[in-house]
């Protein structure tokens, strides 16, 4: 059958020779075929950039990272120009205002970068983790978790011998004045820490990582460390991956919901525990107990919908750190504080120069925080769980 049909085709041609191609014709279109060819080639490059959901996470971190890092300095030279030529304020270290306008020029850069790359996605602010009901609500009880759970830190260690309380180091109005102060600066802290960490990029990470991505990141964190000359308890990096390494595996082999959201947990709080390893005075404890209480603040995320009790969560724990009780707060030692405490014993169990969070004894005091967000939030916001970092782009 198919050489009769292929005759009678060139017999149909020869009867009506008008009809039949010209070899100038034949030339063209082949010409055009091999043009087509090439031209769809370039079409295989806008997906190593491009996903079901615009411009990859990966690319969208990397603008995010540089534009951050590019603009920090220019904020700080900006505010250190109306701080010290206009203004002719002496400020010190380890003051308020000293961690005021230093967090203020990274809070302004965050703004911005957060900004572009909302533009970028066609996305609002709020998408990254900060909308959502109840938000000054959230924040508020953020902060009643936060004292609460660094005060019974505290009450462990008074009570086992490993902390000593001294007496009040400031009076009269200087209580005031120090606890407004701080409590600015360590809202800023906060705001900058957990908007970048359980806003943007955990935001940004849940919407498509998966185990090898989580993995990448968390390998190339230890693979830095190791590499590093000196890094202060790089081993708790360490254990938060392997802790995360099987239940990750397991999240993704079944394919469970949720995935990618846990995914991006493990991911970002490897990288929180992280950037408190270039913290003076941290322990291995104190960098592993940055992770937990990272991870904890992705739990909070879930269930509430939002990032706004991890802020007030954060900002109050370092305030009562800092200030309220005056103990060292990864290795930092604030100056004006209410309270005066000093570490005794072992700083195994007293944290040392790290602080109450360089403690083994402030692990099983998140574990209780963790508990506490998911049996006082789960209830209440359920139909939130399955919205976080899912908001859809801008129409």
């Amino acid at each position: 059958m198919e050489p009769e049909y292929v005759e009678g085709v060139r017999k149909d041609f020869r009867k009506d020779d008008a009809s039949a191609p010209s070899p100038e014709k034949s030339n063209l279109a082949a010409s055009d075929a091999t043009a087509l060819q090439f031209s769809s080639e370039p079409e295989r490059l806008p997906w190593l950039f491009f996903g079901p959901q615009g411009l990859r996470a990966g690319w969208l971190t990397v603008i995010f990272a540089f534009l951050l890092f590019l603009l920090a300095p220019v904020f700080g030279t900006i505010l250190s120009i109306l701080v010290f030529d206009v203004a002719h304020l002496s400020v010190e270290a380890r003051t308020p205002l000293s961690s005021i306008f230093g967090e203020g020029e990274w809070l302004s850069a965050l703004a911005i970068a957060g900004i572009v790359v909302a533009l970028f996605e066609q996305r609002r602010l709020a998408d990254y983790n900060l909308g959502g009901p109840h938000r000054l609500r959230l924040f508020a009880g953020g902060l009643i978790a936060g004292f609460a759970a660094l005060s019974t830190l505290m009450g462990i260690l008074v009570k086992g011998g490993w902390m000593q309380l001294g007496p009040v180091s400031l009076g009269g109005p200087a209580i005031f004045k120090y606890a407004l102060l701080w409590g600015t600066a360590f809202v800023m802290v906060a705001l900058f820490e957990e908007g970048a960490f359980r806003c943007y990029l955990l935001s940004t990470f849940a919407r498509s990582m998966n185990f090898w991505w989580a993995l990448l990141v968390v390998g190339a964190i230890c693979i830095y460390l190791l590499l590093a000359s000196s890094s202060r308890g790089a081993w708790g990096i360490y254990a938060v991956a392997l802790l995360g390494l099987l239940p990750c595996l397991w999240l993704h082999l079944k394919d469970a919901p949720g995935n990618a959201f846990w995914q991006a947990a493990w991911a970002t709080s490897a990288g929180f525990g992280f950037i408190h390893t270039f913290n003076n005075g941290e322990n291995w404890i104190g960098i592993l107990g940055a992770a937990t209480i990272g991870f904890v603040f992705c739990v909070s995320v879930r269930v509430t919908g939002s990032a706004w009790w991890a802020i007030g969560c954060h900002a109050s724990w370092d305030w009562a750190e800092s200030y309220f009780y005056g103990t060292a707060d990864s290795g930092f030692a604030a100056k004006g504080h209410y309270l005066t405490a000093v570490p005794v014993g072992s700083s195994l169990w007293s944290g040392g120069a790290d602080g109450p969070e360089g403690s083994l004894l402030m692990l099983p005091v998140a574990l209780l925080l963790l508990l506490a967000v998911i049996v006082l939030y789960r209830k209440r916001m359920p139909a939130r769980l399955n919205e976080v970092s899912t908001a859809p782009l801008a129409s």
